[in-house]
C-alpha cells in the first residue's frame, strides 16, 4: 500500500490512495457502530475492552505493519495512523491498546529479532491472538530512560531479571511482554539490553490496575521481576544494545500516539459542532454566535494542521527517510493540540460539558496523557531542539 505524495521545496503534498482510503472508511464504520458506543462503560469499568481487540483483530488490525509471511497485513505507516486515529476517536483507550500492540509490541521483534523470533511472535500478535505490552517505564525513571534500575544478569542458558516497572499499558490483557534491564547499573543504558518475556513466567507479578485519570480502559499496571528467568533466545538484538531499541521503537511509537491525539481533537470539534448546532440560547443555535465560531474554527485548523505533521512522519518512515524530528514534532503539536480542543469543546458544551452526560469531559481527560507517555511534551522539544541544532 502506497501513498501519492509530492515533495517540492514548499512541503509535501498528500492525496490518499483509494486503498488508503478503503482501510480509513472500513475502520470508521467500525470504530462508529461498535467501539464508540461502549467507549463510556469502558471509561467507567476500566474493563480490558476485549470485545474491541477482537473485532480489530478480525480485520487483521493487531499487525498492521507486519509483514504477509508473519502473518500481518503489510500496509505501511500512513494506514497505521489513518487506523488509530479513526479508532481513537471512538475510544482512547482501544487507540492506545492498538498502537502498543503494532508499534512498542511488533516493532522491535519484527526490527530486532532474529528469523525464528519472528517466526515465533510476530504471528500470535497479529493476529490478536496474543497481546504485547512494553516495559520500559519505572518508579525512577520516567522520561530519564536511562535511569531504570531493573537488572539482568546472564546464569547459565538464562538470564535472570529482578526491578519494577511502571505504567505499563496492555498489562491486563498481555502475555508477551519487551522487557529492558541494566547489566551493570554503574554503565547506565550502555549495558541496556532488551527480552521477551511470556506471562506467567516464575516470578512475574502485574500488579493493581492503576486508577488513572483517562484511558481506564487501557489494562494500566506496574510489574514486579523477582528473579524472573528469561531464556537466553529471548534475548532481543545484541546484548548492551538495548538502548538502541528502546529510541528506535519509541520514535515508532511517538507517531501512533500523535494519531490518536489527532482522533481525540477531531472528536472534540465533532461534539463542539453537533451540540453547537442543538443548544439555542437567546433565541437561536449558539452556532450562530461568532465567538462560538471562532473556537470550532481555531479546533479545525490546529487539528488538520495537527493530522498534515502525523502524515508528513508517516510518509519519511514509509520512504525510508531519517524522522524522528518529524515524529517529535507530530507527537508534542498533536498532543497539545488535542488538549486544546477538549478543553474548547468542553465550553462550547457549557454546563453540559462538564457533565458525564455528554463525551467531552472524556475526551479532556483522555487527551491529557498524550503528552505525557512515550516522552512528554518537553522531552519532545528537546528531540526536536537536538535535531534542528545537528543540522543546522
Amino acid at each position: 500500500m502506497s501513498v501519492a505524495t509530492m515533495s517540492q521545496n514548499a512541503g509535501v503534498c498528500f492525496n490518499l490512495s483509494d486503498d488508503h482510503k478503503m482501510v480509513r472508511d472500513m475502520v470508521r464504520k467500525l470504530a462508529t457502530e461498535e467501539i464508540g458506543p461502549r467507549a463510556a462503560a469502558y471509561d467507567i469499568s476500566r474493563e480490558f475492552p476485549w470485545d474491541n481487540v477482537k473485532k480489530m483483530a478480525e480485520l487483521g488490525l493487531m499487525g498492521v505493519m507486519v509483514p504477509e509471511q508473519y502473518g500481518g497485513a503489510a500496509m505501511d505507516t500512513l494506514a497505521y495512523v489513518l487506523i488509530i486515529e479513526e479508532v481513537s476517536k471512538a475510544c482512547a483507550s482501544t487507540g492506545v491498546i492498538t498502537a502498543v500492540q503494532n508499534s512498542l509490541g511488533s516493532y522491535p521483534i519484527l526490527a530486532f529479532g532474529t528469523e525464528e523470533q519472528k517466526k515465533k511472535w510476530l504471528p500470535q500478535l497479529a493476529s490478536g491472538q496474543k497481546i504485547a505490552a512494553y516495559a520500559l517505564t519505572e518508579p525512577g525513571s520516567g522520561s530519564d530512560a536511562a535511569g531504570m534500575k531493573t537488572t539482568c544478569v546472564l546464569d547459565g542458558d538464562h538470564w535472570v531479571i529482578n526491578g519494577q516497572k511502571n505504567w505499563i499499558t496492555n498489562s491486563t490483557g498481555a502475555e508477551v511482554f519487551i522487557v529492558y534491564a541494566l547489566g551493570d547499573p554503574a554503565t547506565k543504558h550502555k549495558s541496556t539490553s532488551c527480552f521477551i518475556m511470556e506471562k506467567g513466567t516464575p516470578g512475574f507479578t502485574i500488579g493493581k490496575h492503576e486508577e488513572t485519570m483517562g484511558v481506564r480502559a487501557s489494562g494500566t499496571c506496574p510489574l514486579t521481576f523477582d528473579n524472573v528467568r528469561i531464556p537466553k533466545e529471548n534475548l532481543l538484538g545484541e546484548e548492551n544494545k538495548g538502548f538502541n531499541i528502546a529510541m528506535a521503537t519509541l520514535d515508532c511509537g511517538r507517531i501512533g500516539i500523535a494519531a490518536q491525539a489527532v482522533g481525540i481533537a477531531q472528536a472534540a470539534l465533532d461534539n463542539a459542532i453537533k451540540y453547537s448546532k442543538e443548544r439555542a440560547q437567546f433565541g437561536k443555535a449558539i452556532s450562530e454566535f461568532q465567538l462560538v465560531q471562532e473556537m470550532l474554527v481555531s479546533m479545525a485548523t490546529q487539528t488538520e494542521a495537527a493530522r498534515l505533521l502525523v502524515w508528513q512522519a508517516a510518509c519519511k518512515r514509509d520512504a525510508g527517510e531519517k524522522f524522528g524530528k518529524e515524529a517529535s514534532m507530530a507527537k508534542w503539536f498533536a498532543s497539545e493540540v488535542a488538549v486544546k480542543a477538549a478543553l474548547d469543546s468542553i465550553q462550547v458544551h457549557g454546563g453540559y460539558g462538564y457533565s458525564k452526560e455528554y463525551p467531552v469531559e472524556r475526551l479532556l481527560r483522555d487527551a491529557k496523557i498524550t503528552q505525557i507517555y512515550e516522552g512528554t511534551s518537553e522531552v519532545q522539544k528537546l528531540v526536536i531542539a537536538r535535531h534542528l541544532l545537528s543540522e543546522g
